[in-house]
């Protein structure tokens, strides 16, 4: 008896050890030898950790290396944007190494990265739900995103695509115009006692109120009339995306262990799961409120018998919870941090903060913004573009292959994942031209055709099947936002803002962005 028990002990073990040996080993060796006979080469793996401590070594290096702020003839201070080489020296390194197309590893995630314009397009164009997104997404992403919509696959995600797009359509953002206005007009007020009189000049440090503007827009657009208790789980999200920006994707089992870094982030997702459980009951027990709350749990009533969510085990809860996690996150934050960017490009460059400006007044006259009045906002559109294009929210555009495919004539096989950096292919100089790191909105003056060799060069949105479902939300308060500033307040840097762009999931101002502001 004795001796059979231990007999299925060895087994086990056995098994075990073989399972780890295939997804360590085989697994990874198998897809990259698959892409190494057509030509496609990268740095060797470490077996358990892949490339992340050379990745880490490379950053180390670059942030260690001392900096100044260079300064024009006038002391302004002469910011430089080509931030991609220091917060992802590894592509540039292996980029020169290896070419426009390269395989890396972290951990157990084995990355074929494209700079290459071609098979970019090839794989933002592709329609078929054999690429998805990686599982890392809703695995070790999985505190932050779930399966929502940001991080689902095949009909699972075309069902919740279905849900929730065609309440972000522009028509929809339209309704929202009065409710962005009215929640700007509190932040600018706030300004205005900060500042006092006109002409006095005072220093705001910008970003944390952006944030808390974009928090109160989501949270009255998603939770109307309980919009207070939204801001409380948009405050809890930032500080799970601040933990979760600390780990490495990707080493298995690391996201099991009880360290303490781990601790917090199940404490913080207990939190903010059970806080909207509450807000949807509550919801369910009251009148109906037209907002995107209402429009998910809807979305969930009447796809919750679907095969898709039987065959996913996705409940009708998972499904509402983790979907609100995904608009808080991509709603919120990345709104957020390009608000900051572009009143820092503004403030760095008061030629087209006047020129902004002008257009507001001539537009606005001094009655109140309206719906109406955005598509008329050509100056402000190309800055907002131009700041998006310098320093989009999003790092990389994610896939995953979940059978073969042929993209360019190279077969891509099943397993692997496909990484497009999108700062570096939107500096790219020879799509965007000599002046690729330079901010010049000018470039679109007609429109993303007209500012890159290839359209598809251009993707802060993402594009094709996935592009994003928020993108009409994102301009429509950007230009409200950014036209309400420009018509009450003049603004330039103050010396004490440290240009140093950080990448924490996002691409943010790393020390925060201080201008000088002072009443018109």
């Amino acid at each position: 008896m004795a001796m059979s028990s231990l007999h299925v002990v060895v087994g086990t073990v056995l098994v075990l050890l073989m399972h780890v040996f295939n997804v360590l080993v085989l697994k990874p060796r198998s897809l990259r030898a698959k892409l190494q006979k057509q030509g496609i080469h990268g740095p060797s793996p470490h077996f358990y950790l892949g490339n992340i401590p050379e990745i880490k070594s490379l950053l180390f290096q670059v942030q260690s290396a001392p900096t100044t702020q260079v300064k024009d003839k006038d002391k302004h201070v002469s910011l430089s944007h080509s931030f991609p080489s220091t917060l992802f020296p590894h592509i540039q390194k292996w980029t020169s190494q290896f070419g426009p197309m390269f395989l890396y590893s972290s951990g157990a995630i084995q990355w074929l990265l494209v700079t290459d314009i071609e098979i970019v397009k090839e794989v933002l164009m592709h329609t078929s739900l054999n690429l998805g997104k990686p599982s890392y997404l809703s695995k070790d992403m999985g505190p932050l995103l779930g399966q929502g919509i940001l991080s689902s696959s095949g009909p699972i995600w075309a069902h919740q695509r279905k849900i929730i797009a065609p309440e972000l359509y522009l028509d929809k953002v339209k309704a929202m115009v009065n409710l962005i206005v009215d929640s700007t007009n509190i932040m600018l007020k706030s300004w205005e006692t900060r500042i006092g009189g006109e002409g006095v000049v005072s220093e705001i440090k910008i970003d944390e109120d952006m944030r808390s503007l974009s928090a109160d827009i989501i949270a009255r657009a998603c939770f109307g009339s309980n919009y207070i208790e939204g801001e409380e789980i948009f405050s809890k999200l930032r500080d799970l995306q601040k933990l979760l920006s600390k780990t490495h994707a990707g080493i298995p089992g690391f996201r099991y262990l009880p360290s303490k870094i781990n601790r917090q982030v199940w404490k913080l997702e207990k939190e903010i799961s059970s806080t909207i459980s509450k807000l949807i009951k509550q919801r369910q027990e009251e009148t109906h409120e037209q907002d995107l709350l209402q429009m998910i749990l809807e979305g969930a009533k009447n796809y919750e018998d679907s095969d898709v969510f039987f065959s996913n085990s996705i409940s009708r809860d998972r499904f509402m919870i983790d979907n609100c996690k995904n608009i808080f996150f991509a709603g919120y934050e990345t709104t957020a941090i390009t608000a900051s960017w572009c009143l820092m490009l503004l403030a760095a460059h008061q030629e087209w903060q006047d020129r902004a400006r002008a257009e507001v007044f001539a537009v606005c006259g001094k009655g109140a913004v309206d719906a109406s009045m955005l598509r008329n906002m050509k100056t402000l559109t190309m800055v907002i573009q131009e700041t998006l294009r310098l320093y989009p929210p999003a790092a990389f555009v994610v896939r995953r292959v979940l059978s073969d495919i042929n993209l360019k004539g190279i077969l891509i096989p099943e397993g692997m994942n496909i990484q497009i950096p999108i700062p570096v292919v939107q500096q790219d100089p020879e799509l965007w031209g000599h002046d690729a790191d330079k901010f010049n909105p000018e470039r679109f003056a007609n429109g993303v055709v007209g500012a890159c060799k290839v359209p598809h060069g251009y993707i802060p949105f993402g594009n094709g099947a996935r592009v994003c479902v928020g993108q009409h939300l994102a301009m429509t308060e950007l230009k409200i936002i950014l036209s309400l500033i420009l018509f009450k307040f003049h603004f330039s840097l103050s010396p004490t803002y440290c240009h140093s762009p950080a990448f924490n999931l996002v691409i943010e101002p790393g020390q925060g962005v201080f201008l000088k502001m002072t009443r018109i």
